[in-house]
């Protein structure tokens, strides 16, 4: 792809470098800011780089946040004592969006995944079962992806949970969502019946 400019170049290969951005994409990009007036586009690369520098991660859940806390967890009309534990950031947006969870969230940061060298040591499981030691918990969603890694993750973590706590309810997303599939990529509707037809976790293995 020729173009008339290094500045115009540059700017689309970083355009590009964005999940599933194309270089058309990231042309078509590039030229819309170039057309647009200059404060439009300041707003836009001010925003962009004072998320980069500035964005938080809440102190209890992971989430993405402003300050210490994130908008969930800083809320007291949301159900403290049930956890819905999950895999990454998406995943806290996705089932916020079906608007049938009120419960709070508990941001793993990523799967165990032998194959690609992460185990639970790099994941955010010890956090987790502090917060579950405390004894304000009562419930936890297993909300994660229904991969082979997603099913080993959540075995794990049920075992840890039940090496201490034998009161806690451990629960999983109904099997509306289907083996293999990402949540972030489940409809809204599908994913706010799994979530609310949520079954004991022992039922959950048994089903697969």
């Amino acid at each position: 792809m020729n173009f008339p400019s290094k500045l115009v170049e540059d700017a689309v290969n970083e355009f590009a470098k964005l999940p599933g951005i194309g270089k058309k994409t990231a042309l078509r990009l590039a030229l819309y800011l170039l057309s647009q007036p200059a404060d439009n586009t300041q707003n836009f690369t001010t925003a962009v780089s004072r998320m980069r520098s500035d964005i938080r991660f809440c102190d209890n859940c992971h989430n993405i946040a402003d300050g210490d806390l994130c908008g969930i967890c800083s809320n007291a009309l949301r159900d403290h004592s049930t956890v819905c534990v999950v895999e990454n950031l998406r995943d806290v947006i996705a089932i916020e969006n079906t608007e049938q969870y009120r419960g709070v969230f508990h941001v793993l940061g990523g799967v165990i995944s032998p194959i690609d060298g992460i185990g639970p040591e790099q994941l955010r499981i010890d956090s987790l079962l502090e917060k579950v030691k405390q004894g304000t918990v009562k419930e936890i969603i297993m909300a994660i992806s229904p991969t082979m890694e997603g099913d080993t993750t959540i075995f794990y973590i049920s075992r840890k949970l039940q090496e201490f706590n034998q009161s806690i309810k451990i629960t999983s997303i109904a099997r509306g969502v289907a083996f293999g599939n990402e949540l972030e990529y489940v409809d809204e509707l599908t994913l706010a019946r799994s979530i609310a037809s949520r079954l004991p976790y022992e039922s959950y293995m048994t089903a697969k």
